[in-house]
């Protein structure tokens, strides 16, 4: 059986952590600054963990697992 290919639009959005879990960034920090709050750019700046279900579709795609 071949080698399964990674994935490489979710290789680009997300980043494996020491501990396993997948680290990425909030969508909504592109374009449309203007109608934004401060404390809402800020806080989509924040890197995110994506939750546990997604987490063992996109490590499959990865070739993580």
């Amino acid at each position: 059986m071949p080698k399964m290919k990674t994935k490489k639009a979710v290789a680009a959005r997300f980043k494996l952590t020491a501990t396993g879990k997948l680290k990425h960034s909030h969508p909504g920090k592109r374009h449309i600054l203007t109608s934004k709050t401060p404390k809402r750019k800020r806080q989509l700046s924040a890197p995110a963990i994506l939750s546990e279900s997604f987490a063992r579709t996109y490590k499959r795609l990865m070739c993580v697992e």
